[in-house]
């Protein structure tokens, strides 16, 4: 009876971000997935609670752009910039609202960036977090405008700015004025730079095309999660063009890493503290000027 129960399938339920990751398995995925990394069976609910993390190999899995805020940002202290931003189809490509729409209702959000101010540890950051369940949080004109809106917000507020990347690039159904995006958001973080001001980036699985070729890579410090694609051209694509074979683990973020193009991998349930340590290490102190420590009380200046 419990063999039968747990080979039993249903198909009428809610799985959230998951089973593209995982392989179909005899054992009812309702309660259990498979991981294609370590080739093991996991309760589905210990990877939830470990936030889509692994806890047999590390692997990190998707994470919904909400939930990342939520791990980063203080409890309600999160103010979210120019939800309402929406870029029409000006160059009439075939069914591209019906996407956005369809889209827009899956995931409840009106674009691939959600953008605001937020407390980590009661320093505020200027946060953007890219949605790589919105048109795999491709790059369109208003990804790009709500980027520039948020780094021009913290120029002119003194802020810190982190950028969460997740993308597979350029969005095509916008053609050009997608491209322009990278040069658009590059621009603006030289304004960041200019100003002295400290610009984190963050990338996470996959971080791929446009994105990588502009404001991915500009960070002053580059963080990436455990095992994340980092690339500009997919590994199969460049494969087919040079006929050659690929070092091995090419384009993840530990070959990144050797290879001097990442300043550290940090596991998703450790990036608030580093991120903490890296904004106290370069002067950012706590909002309402005060620290606590236990239950000491330490006060500090901006």
């Amino acid at each position: 009876m419990i063999k039968k129960f747990l080979n039993k399938k249903e198909k009428n339920y809610a799985v959230v971000n998951l089973n593209k990751n995982f392989k179909e398995n005899s054992v009812d995925d309702k309660f259990w997935i498979y991981c294609d990394s370590c080739n093991t069976q996991i309760f589905r609910k210990d990877l939830e609670d470990n936030l889509n993390i692994c806890p047999k190999c590390n692997k990190h899995y998707d994470f919904e752009a909400r939930n990342r805020i939520n791990l980063l940002i203080d409890y309600n202290t999160f103010e979210e910039f120019d939800y309402n931003l929406e870029f029409k189809n000006i160059l009439d490509f075939p069914d591209y609202e019906k996407k956005l729409l369809k889209y827009k209702k899956s995931t409840n959000e009106k674009e691939a960036v959600i953008t605001g101010i937020g407390l980590i540890n009661n320093i505020k950051v200027v946060l953007c977090v890219m949605n790589p369940n919105f048109m795999m949080g491709s790059m369109g004109a208003i990804v790009g405008e709500k980027l520039t809106l948020a780094i021009e917000y913290a120029i002119v507020n003194k802020l810190p700015i982190i950028i969460s990347c997740a993308s597979g690039g350029a969005r095509m159904q916008e053609g050009i004025i997608s491209l322009m995006q990278m040069a658009k958001t590059s621009q603006a973080l030289s304004k960041i730079s200019n100003s002295g001001l400290l610009y984190i980036s963050i990338l996470t699985n996959p971080t791929t095309g446009g994105v990588t070729a502009s404001f991915a890579m500009l960070g002053d410090i580059i963080l990436a999660e455990p095992n994340a694609l980092v690339a500009f051209a997919g590994p199969r694509v460049i494969k087919q063009t040079i006929k050659q074979d690929l070092p091995k683990g090419f384009q993840t973020s530990e070959f990144l890493l050797k290879h001097g193009f990442v300043d550290m991998i940090v596991n998703r349930n450790e990036m608030k503290e580093s991120l903490y340590n890296i904004l106290n290490l370069h002067g950012y102190t706590c909002e309402k000027n005060f620290c606590e420590e236990g239950d000491l009380i330490v006060y500090t200046e901006h």
